[in-house]
């Protein structure tokens, strides 16, 4: 696959995973967004343009954002939170393609008690020593400083709580970040429906954890939810 080909696909998935958040419901505000690493310029990120809805997002909608704020290729605007919190993070993490954080009904409210998730289910077993919390009231994400804060706190987790906020994960290819964050945002729900939720013992947690996290395993996962909602 030649440059050209791999762009036109990582936009294409980019633009998918835009639509699944807006098959979940998500983004109805205008809030969240999903960042993937250009195969090209590695140092830029393609990010839906401002104003595009997510249940219609296209990869014609989505644009590439140089390190500077600047968009280098397509048209419209930049999401400037969106920019502030992934530019940072991709460009500490070379071993990730994409992040994605949005507003969700129960990532949100849980982001509000400060604490990380821990293994209560199946799900939340993915997050096990492997979840970060961002523990800063700058809950308006408004400079690359703040973002830079966040990809601090992230270090060389794959997802990260953000205090008072919301949910952020990352992964290889943007099919991982999405089916990461879907599995965050079910994982949020368990703690938030079960406040006396036992964990299970940190054992019992890395051998569920290392039989969930493989790329194969979160690419399958984001299929499911692809198929499911009718996102082709």
């Amino acid at each position: 696959m030649d440059n050209l080909q791999a762009r036109r696909a990582v936009r294409e998935e980019l633009a998918r995973g835009y639509r699944v958040f807006g098959a979940l419901g998500w983004g109805d505000l205008g809030d969240g967004h999903i960042s993937a690493r250009d195969p090209e310029r590695p140092d830029c990120l393609w990010m839906l343009r401002y104003g595009a809805t997510f249940p219609e997002a296209t990869a014609g909608d989505t644009v590439l954002i140089d390190p500077d704020g600047e968009i280098a290729r397509g048209a419209g605007r930049v999401n400037r939170p969106g920019f502030h919190i992934h530019q940072p993070i991709l460009a500490a993490r070379p071993d990730i393609a994409s992040a994605a954080h949005t507003h969700t009904q129960w990532g949100t409210p849980f982001s509000a008690e400060a604490r990380i998730l821990e293994p209560i289910t199946q799900e939340a077993c993915i997050f096990f020593e492997d979840c970060a919390l961002f523990d800063d009231e700058e809950v308006q994400v408004q400079s690359l400083e703040a973002g830079s804060r966040i990809a601090q706190s992230l270090g060389r987790n794959a997802s990260i709580v953000l205090r008072n906020h919301g949910l952020l994960a990352t992964g290889v290819s943007v099919a991982a970040a999405v089916a990461r964050f879907v599995l965050m945002e079910r994982a949020a729900e368990a703690h938030l429906k079960t406040p006396a939720g036992r964990p299970i013992t940190a054992d019992a947690a890395r051998f569920a954890k290392a039989d969930l996290t493989g790329e194969d395993h979160l690419r399958t996962t984001f299929e499911f939810l692809a198929r499911h909602y009718g996102v082709y």
